[in-house]
């Protein structure tokens, strides 16, 4: 803000108008809301200009202007504009004024008119005389369906059926999973493919993902709204204010920017642990706290969870074609990077195989994500007609509480005593007895059946069992 009367001034001056070399005093109330970001430049050039008679008009209470100013007088783009369309709609305000380059996000929301601008001369001559500047008008939901569109299949991925079946299972409920194999073996090329088999974008979740991409200051200016799932895949030297969010200004960290789409944690166990444990909260709540002197801050964090590992330090381990040199303490304390309650967290662990050269050369069509789409829709479908009825607002399986588990994952005998030996020979935690039933659930829902019978907890326990294996 301190900078901002030195670009006001020289942008004034080189538009022409010579204002004095006077202390000006700009009263921005309320006063106790601390002000950040170039956004103030425009209203505060204009108050001045208005104040010297620069204008016709000595108000203009149905308008909103916003935007950075140059040194020249042209207009640059500022973080979050459509937040701030979205707030200007819920104030009455009918018209907004902002750089050319934020017009297509805040353009999404509508009884909005948005007028983009180039300059402090085109604000001006608008003002004065109404001219000179042109109303941007967009249909959303073509440009959502226009940008739903991907560059990678999950046809180009030879073998791994069981890892496939798993990754439909865990988009079909929204849920978390983990992915153990050998370098080579697929998990990063599986894990890119996930989120051509997520349900696409509703015209709701994409100005929730935008919203949080604005803000961030990532949003591509061109596109003006996000119309497909995230995927964010962060280095494993990210910090944990980097993950989850922070700085003086808090902003969005990547469990934010994943919000309604996919973060993928490759290389899981060389992540910092203390950046691993506080992706707790997020994983939980579906949201992110972040506390400081100043201020408090919530951001949205509702993401699906694909994380991939090694079995052991040299990646080996249990490998038929290369011979594993760990030794058993050596991978204990490899695995023990990740703590007991992430991974109870995580609710589907998956083994992913080197795919065999058969496979490799096989010359059969892999089904592609399409038909696998049309599956993790119809489930995703019978889910919302399930939660409909309910208070709370939840889209998927996982997102259910225990008081959801209970009344949805009725089990017969069979599964019950199918349950208990799991949980008895695994050593299984209460967490973990929730996410078999969630994921139970799901397959239950992939078949078109009612109930959760024998096989659905059978196959979700096998989705327990594997880093229980390593820590054995």
């Amino acid at each position: 803000m301190r900078e901002s009367r030195d670009r006001v001034r020289a942008a004034l001056k080189n538009c022409g108008y010579d204002i004095p070399a006077t202390n000006i005093t700009i009263n921005l109330a309320p006063a106790d809301i601390r002000k950040e970001g170039s956004g103030f430049d425009l209203p505060m050039a204009l108050g001045i200009l208005g104040a010297y008679g620069g204008l016709n008009k000595k108000e203009i209470p149905d308008a909103l202007f916003v935007g950075e100013l140059s040194l020249d007088g042209g207009l640059r783009g500022v973080r979050g504009a459509l937040p701030i369309a979205i707030e200007a709609r819920g104030k009455k305000v009918r018209r907004l004024i902002v750089p050319e380059v934020n017009a297509r996000e805040a353009a999404m929301v509508t009884g909005l008119e948005v007028y983009p601008v180039k300059s402090l001369l085109d604000v001006i001559h608008f003002i004065n005389s109404g001219n000179g500047v042109t109303r941007l008008q967009l249909d959303g939901d073509q440009l959502l369906s226009e940008a739903q569109h991907f560059l990678v299949d999950f046809k180009e991925v030879r073998g791994q059926q069981t890892a496939k079946r798993a990754l439909e299972i865990a988009c079909s409920g929204g849920h978390n999973i983990l992915m153990i194999g050998p370098p080579g073996s697929g998990k990063t090329m599986l894990a890119k493919r996930i989120p051509t088999i997520l349900p696409p974008l509703t015209f709701e979740e994409a100005l929730e993902t935008t919203k949080i991409h604005s803000v961030a200051g990532v949003l591509d200016a061109r596109a003006g709204l996000v119309g497909m799932r995230p995927f964010r895949a962060p280095h494993h030297t990210i910090s944990d204010a980097g993950l989850i969010g922070g700085g003086m200004i808090p902003r969005p960290g990547e469990v934010s920017l994943a919000h309604n789409g996919v973060l993928f944690l490759d290389e899981l166990p060389e992540f910092p642990r203390n950046v691993l444990e506080v992706m707790r909260q997020p994983l939980e709540d579906g949201t992110v706290c972040i506390a400081r002197a100043a201020m408090s801050l919530t951001f949205p964090a509702r993401f699906m969870l694909a994380a991939a590992m090694n079995p052991c330090p040299c990646g080996f381990h249990n490998d038929r074609t290369h011979e594993c040199h760990c030794t058993p303490p050596m991978i204990q304390r490899y695995i023990s990077k990740i703590s007991g309650p992430l991974l109870d967290r995580i609710d589907i662990h998956i083994d992913i195989p080197a795919v065999n050269y058969k496979d490799l050369r096989s010359t059969s069509e892999p089904e592609n994500s399409a038909r696998i789409l049309e599956r993790v829709i119809r489930a995703r479908q019978i889910q919302l007609a399930r939660f409909s009825t309910g208070r709370e607002k939840l889209y998927c399986n996982a997102q259910m509480s225990p008081r959801h588990i209970r009344a949805f994952c009725d089990l017969s005998p069979d599964c019950e005593r199918l349950l208990e030996r799991a949980m008895t020979q695994q050593g299984l935690s209460a967490r973990a007895h929730d996410r078999i039933l969630k994921v139970a659930r799901t397959i239950a829902d992939l078949e078109g059946v009612p109930n959760v019978e024998p096989k659905h907890i059978a196959e979700a326990i096998q989705y327990r069992t594997l880093d229980r294996t390593f820590w054995a």
